[in-house]
């Protein structure tokens, strides 16, 4: 085991967890990530409770390993995950896009581990003093809901380790074990990581989606939406069609009429490349090809030990 405190919170081998989002992080991502030493997570966000309590009981069954799962607070429903998540008895619970106020409280008084996605040190202390075991602190490089302020995770890290004394996770725009051992070296304990593990075999979403992931170039992305609530997506035509109404001065209801239901289950889960969602983040530039999970934690492992050796060569001289 890595030592650091956030392996030892989870009990787990490596501080590399799998980020949990939408229409991508099903139980075969979330084992396959927990198997190979990491910590994946379940996406609760597009899941309906049955479905949800189905992707746990899969989980389960995959793994004997620790596991949680990622629980957006802004979606209908919160209410009846939460008691699944319960009765499953899932020990670690990812909370975001909400205030942690709203449940820390039941799952902690459950046992359970908490953690919540901070785009902010201010929303870092705010966890903090909510009672969270540990705040991942997302720059603005990640994808999908996004923060306002649009802090970089460069930024965004040393702020948030410096605001609380609970342990630090870094997210957005991290791909790789360089990245990895940059975010530790700002102040991290850990890094989350989502894009990198969209483009794995065993994602949930489609594999139109995948390819354009790992297609994506430099520039492909944009945060986008931030009268509703902000999103960095994948350049298409929807993204386009958003982008002008934007220029135009639309309001938040003709947006939220543009935007509809299931436009992201149409461009991450059915590969409607041109119409649909596609909400990634900027390290899509650095991903090319799409392996098993498994091989993704080593490949970020083994990097970030070459990386550490080269740092270690750099000071001896």
């Amino acid at each position: 085991m890595f030592p650091s405190p956030i392996t030892q919170l989870f009990q787990i081998q490596y501080p590399i967890i799998q980020a949990g989002m939408v229409w991508t992080s099903g139980w075969r991502l979330a084992s396959a990530v927990s198997n190979a030493g990491g910590l994946g997570l379940i996406g609760a966000g597009s899941m309906a409770p049955p479905v949800l309590k189905e992707h746990i009981q899969k989980c389960k069954a995959a793994t004997s390993r620790p596991f949680g799962v990622n629980l957006p607070l802004l979606y209908h429903g919160v209410e009846q995950q939460v008691q699944i998540i319960l009765e499953e008895a899932v020990p670690i619970i990812f909370t975001s896009a909400g205030n942690p106020k709203a449940w820390t409280k039941v799952f902690k008084d459950a046992g359970r581990t908490v953690v919540h996605v901070v785009s902010s040190s201010k929303f870092a202390v705010k966890a903090e003093q909510a009672g969270c075991d540990a705040v991942v602190a997302e720059g603005f490089e990640a994808g999908g809901h996004n923060g306002r302020e649009e802090t970089t995770t460069m930024v965004l890290i040393p702020l948030v380790a410096d605001a609380v004394k609970i342990p630090v996770i870094a997210a957005g725009g991290i791909a790789t074990g360089r990245q990895m051992l940059a975010a530790l070296t700002l102040g991290a304990d850990a890094v989350q990581i989502g894009t990198r593990f969209v483009a794995s075999k065993e994602a949930s979403c489609h594999i139109n989606f995948k390819k354009a992931v790992s297609e994506a170039v430099e520039g492909a992305t944009q945060l986008s939406l931030k009268q509703l609530t902000p999103v960095r997506l994948l350049k298409n035509k929807f993204y386009e069609l958003v982008s002008a109404a934007e220029r135009q001065g639309a309001t938040t209801d003709d947006l939220q009429q543009l935007l509809g239901k299931g436009r992201a289950r149409r461009g991450m889960f059915e590969g409607e490349l041109n119409e649909g969602e596609l909400e990634i983040g900027q390290s899509s530039a650095l991903i090319h090809d799409i392996p098993a999970a498994a091989t993704i934690v080593k490949q970020i492992w083994d990097e970030f030990q070459a990386a550490k050796s080269r740092i270690q060569q750099l000071n001896s001289l």
